[in-house]
């Protein structure tokens, strides 16, 4: 396999996200959240440790202690700017938690430490998707059932720009439902076979979720399109089971998200958050978390029970960036390799709607990413 991404890569994003914006997240974790000094000392004292000094392990008593330094120690002795990408990545948002006692008993036990951030977020996107969802709501009867979907599928990827991990892509961020506009920004575009294998009628969807926020609702959207119109028996929300690249949605963050929208003032708002809870009462949609998620093995090193979970699935909804990553191993691969060549592990058809922000990308066709590099060097 070619090489994974790495911190050390020059002029990368990767080296970006570790020299810039961890050190950016511990500030701003330290502004919103009101913590005793001691915290804030521990926090300061990562912060420093991502600057100049060797990756720390971790020193508190947690089942998932030993697994973290066990992988940490392939690193030994190494800096936060000589290891892969992605372990550079998790391993920041388990330390994190640990600064923050998380996972201890006390005052500070699951806090989230992003709690605010999120719920800013998701107030913000609340107003911009009843603008859409409106619209879409008002034209729906002058619409047939693909041009709906077709309109919520490509929402569901659009609305992943908004990410609280990344500054400059969160500024970036669309309404969503407004993506005839966006065509031109689609390198590859499966619509019609996602369509296809769906309006059939299937059992089962899964949606391995990402970000709160515009992202979070139109995931909601597109499961509440697949329930009511009998394309999905069942929905199952895959989130994750504690706080993670900032704004990656939980089920606390989801079940929060639906009574958002069952108690808003636009009615058509509030009629789709009344369906999602019923759906999520009677089983039809459900809201379903591992650890592994928030993990750091790629998906090929999914454990078995993950694996025939999602086995059951029709099709499983690849949502994000980060997501797309762990398919690929966070490798270098060529832009033409074949994703079915890479990813034939995955236990289930999947289709990835991501948005780009990490430098990797497969699928193209021979010749188009060397297109894409002369029209904007920067395309990735």
């Amino acid at each position: 396999p070619p090489p994974p991404l790495m911190t050390s890569d020059p002029g990368s994003f990767a080296r970006a996200t570790i020299v810039d914006r961890k050190p950016q997240i511990i500030r701003q974790v330290i502004e919103e959240n009101g913590y005793p000094l001691e915290i804030v000392q521990a926090l300061q004292m990562f912060r420093d440790e991502i600057a100049e000094q060797p990756m720390q392990p971790l020193i508190e008593s947690t089942p998932d202690v030993d697994r973290w330094n066990g992988e940490l120690w392939h690193y030994e002795g190494k800096s936060w700017l000589e290891v892969p990408w992605y372990w550079a990545e998790v391993f920041f948002y388990r330390k994190l938690l640990e600064a923050v006692r998380y996972f201890q008993p006390g005052l500070w036990h699951e806090r989230d430490p992003f709690g605010s951030l999120k719920r800013r977020q998701e107030a913000e996107a609340l107003a911009r998707f009843a603008e859409g969802w409106s619209q879409l709501d008002t034209a729906a009867p002058h619409l047939n059932e693909a041009q709906i979907f077709e309109a919520l599928l490509h929402s569901a990827l659009w609305g992943n720009r908004a990410d609280l991990s990344n500054f400059t892509v969160r500024e970036l961020a669309q309404a969503g439902l407004a993506t005839q506009a966006e065509r031109h920004n689609l390198l590859i575009d499966d619509t019609q076979a996602v369509e296809a294998l769906l309006s059939a009628g299937v059992a089962r969807v899964d949606f391995i979720c990402d970000n709160v926020g515009l992202d979070l609702l139109f995931d909601l959207a597109l499961a509440d399109f697949l329930l009511g119109r009998g394309w999905a028996q069942q929905v199952t929300l895959h989130l994750k089971s504690q706080p993670f690249f900032v704004s990656d949605a939980m089920p606390a963050d989801a079940t929060l998200a639906i009574n958002a929208l069952a108690t808003a003032a636009p009615a058509a708002e509030q009629a789709l958050g009344q369906r999602l809870r019923a759906w999520v009462e009677d089983g039809h949609l459900r809201l379903a978390t591992d650890p592994f998620w928030t993990g750091f093995l790629m998906f090929r090193d999914m454990p078995s029970h993950l694996r025939g979970e999602l086995a059951q699935a029709a099709l499983v909804v690849v949502k994000g960036d980060v997501n797309y990553r762990r398919l690929l191993d966070d490798r270098h691969w060529p832009h033409a390799t074949r994703m079915k060549d890479v990813a034939a592990y995955f236990p289930a058809p999947f289709v990835a709607l991501r948005t780009l922000k990490g430098e990797i990308m497969v699928g193209l066709e021979p010749g188009q990413a060397e297109r894409l590099s002369a029209e904007d060097p920067a395309w990735l």
